[in-house]
């Protein structure tokens, strides 16, 4: 009887937690619930300067979303540091749904590995990637560079004259630079923008001799720069007759992912709700139609599949560095 009533009332203060559980667990979703988003607008900070692949993509995501979805979005352009001026400043915006930051892969792994920067990659908390672009190496369209084999011939000729403007140090287009050095047999020397819309008057004029940027870019000058190899595995048809990397002989299919961040106090529930949206809006059919012609490589990678997809990065983005000397 005693072992009865001792089970009864230790059945009785398990349900009793788990009501109390149960009853926090809604309040805290109730509050959450009644957090700004999705009824402001958000603000959507790009930390670079207009006109480049990242504040492309979410000017159209703003316009899909305040037309289709009803729900405003500004796209602010806060430029500096290639990037580092607001990534370090992540974690100090509101946290309450309102704030969601671009952030991109390389640059947010190889990016705190040089003096002076003030964030760590951990520091990041992406909750959505949305896109991939491929390298593209590209020469002003009155460049005496008609091939890619006339391109790498003059840089043998002339090891470290020859210049290849890109976005940001340690970022993907720094890295390709050295990859295409590597795979190549080639010193050309990589020239920094603030990014990639900063580099378009320095590439058509032709100060630099070329450019290492994304396929997007490519497709958009298409007229005004000469593309000579991009990274894809098959030849894009905005660019037929672009032969790719393959093709030229490189073991080469890479380029820069694109995605948001939030700060980390921001509540888990409104995380899963702009991871949500986000994916809504990538998979909207007239928005992914617009990106892949201009040369976009849609994914989806939500807030649950985070983890695995940085632990794969990370180490890939560590052996580039490593192998172009970056790193020991």
């Amino acid at each position: 009887m005693k072992r009865l009533k001792l089970l009864s009332a230790l059945l009785s203060t398990v349900l009793s937690t788990l009501l109390s559980i149960c009853l926090i667990s809604l309040g805290l979703l109730s509050s959450a619930s009644a957090q700004p988003f999705p009824d402001k607008t958000i603000q959507y900070i790009i930390p670079f300067p207009a006109a480049g692949e990242s504040d492309l993509v979410a000017r159209y995501q703003a316009e899909i979303s305040a037309r289709k979805f009803k729900q405003p979005m500004v796209v602010i352009n806060r430029a500096g540091a290639g990037g580092a001026l607001v990534w370090s400043a992540l974690n100090t915006y509101p946290a309450d749904g309102t704030t969601v930051v671009g952030v991109n892969i390389p640059h947010t792994i190889l990016q705190p590995l040089q003096e002076g920067i003030q964030y760590k990659t951990e520091d990041i908390n992406a909750i959505y990637y949305y896109h991939f672009t491929p390298d593209a190496l590209m020469v002003s369209a009155d460049s005496p560079y008609k091939t890619y084999q006339e391109f790498i011939a003059a840089a043998k000729k002339d090891p470290g004259k020859m210049t290849l403007a890109g976005s940001a140090q340690y970022s993907a287009n720094h890295m390709a630079v050295e990859r295409l050095n590597k795979l190549a047999g080639v010193k050309i020397t990589y020239v920094p923008f603030k990014g990639t819309g900063d580099l378009i008057t320095a590439l058509i004029g032709m100060h630099v001799d070329g450019a290492m940027g994304y396929l997007p870019l490519a497709i958009q000058q298409k007229g005004k720069v000469r593309t000579l190899a991009i990274a894809t595995e098959k030849r894009n048809p905005a660019l037929p007759d672009v032969p790719t990397f393959k093709e030229l002989g490189l073991n080469w299919v890479d380029g820069a992912y694109r995605g948001v961040a939030v700060p980390k106090a921001t509540p888990l529930v409104l995380q899963q709700k702009l991871s949500d949206y986000f994916a809504k809006l990538n998979a909207d059919p007239e928005t992914k139609k617009k990106l892949e012609d201009s040369g976009f490589v849609i994914v989806d990678i939500p807030l649950a599949k985070m983890p695995a997809f940085m632990k794969e990065k990370i180490p890939q983005a560590m052996d580039d560095a490593k192998n172009a000397g970056m790193i020991k």
